[in-house]
């Protein structure tokens, strides 16, 4: 297989050892290109994985069977416009783009996967709720947060030169952890209405809203949602009210603590070690190879991004 990588960052670093992972486990013989500006020095190792770096559009020769966006959210649509007709298929690192795009003037592949990265649907407790709502068991109540501090989210690195830090690059909590409206909705579709609060409240350094605040609506159910850049502890946990029980989903510690609401028995799940970005990727390439289109592709991550910032669907 052919592969490039566009952008080489912290995320993209990532995908590249995954990719050598992944293809290396099923035999698949692979090269991998990168197209990035000049920035830090590489690791050794990861220079060593590399065919030819490019820098720039023109350069890059085209002929590849997946091309990965990586680089940051506000150059995605520049990205995948200058580069669909060099590649079959896409995996495009999320959110998809920094707004709500007419993708029908890209001309997309009828025989392309074009899949928007959603890590957070491949962990274990992730898919053991989907399985309860495919088992039908039923939920009026939905909460969930997601709370960390920025600065501790790249070690050695200064948080005020982040995309996440700078609005003209596509930072933002509505974005940047877009993480978690992705599994509410593939847990439970688009809501019917939503109400947000946004802003930048803290003293972090950074011109983006740092807390996002949202109520939603279902026809059966409702939804809470808080997002921020300034917790103390990382906190990642979904809440479900049921007509049986209440779940308390960790996905930092990848756990599921069940209530029943008839006798207060209790349940503990522990999914373990979960690398969702390793099933990730081994889920795209499966589906490249079955031709069988993805359950993100770049229409519904559009959408979802319409949905985020104007409330609509």
């Amino acid at each position: 297989m052919k592969i490039c990588i566009v952008g080489l960052g912290s995320i993209g670093q990532r995908h590249a050892w995954n990719i050598n992972k992944v293809l290396s486990r099923h035999e698949m013989p692979f090269t991998i290109d990168a197209l990035r500006v000049q920035g830090r020095k590489l690791d050794n190792r990861l220079e060593d994985l590399l065919s030819t770096v490019y820098h720039s559009y023109e350069e890059l020769p085209g002929g590849y069977d997946v091309i990965f966006i990586t680089n940051p959210t506000a150059f995605h649509y520049e990205a995948v416009s200058n580069l669909l007709q060099k590649t079959q298929h896409m995996f495009i690192e999320k959110p998809v783009f920094d707004g709500y795009r007419d993708i029908g003037s890209l001309k997309l592949r009828t025989d392309g996967i074009y899949y928007v990265a959603c890590p957070l649907r491949h962990k274990k407790a992730v898919r053991h709720v989907k399985d309860l709502v495919g088992q039908g068991e039923h939920f009026y109540s939905v909460r969930a947060i997601s709370s960390s501090y920025l600065p501790g989210w790249r070690k050695g690195a200064d948080y005020r030169k982040s995309y996440s830090a700078k609005k003209e690059l596509g930072g933002g909590v509505e974005l940047d952890l877009i993480h978690e409206w992705d599994y509410l909705t593939y847990l439970f579709g688009l809501p019917e209405k939503m109400f947000k609060i946004t802003g930048h409240l803290s003293g972090l350094a950074t011109d983006t809203d740092d807390i996002a605040v949202y109520i939603a609506g279902y026809q059966d159910k409702t939804a809470e949602l808080h997002l921020d850049y300034f917790g103390a502890e990382t906190v990642r946990v979904l809440e479900l009210f049921g007509d049986r029980r209440k779940y308390t989903v960790d996905l930092v510690h990848n756990t599921i603590h069940a209530v029943s609401l008839q006798d207060g028995e209790e349940t503990w799940t522990d999914f373990g070690e979960d690398d969702c970005y390793l099933s990730e990727m081994e889920y795209f390439f499966r589906s490249v190879w079955q031709e069988e289109k993805s359950f993100n592709e770049i229409g519904r991550a559009n959408t979802l991004v319409k949905f985020i910032m104007e409330g609509q669907c």
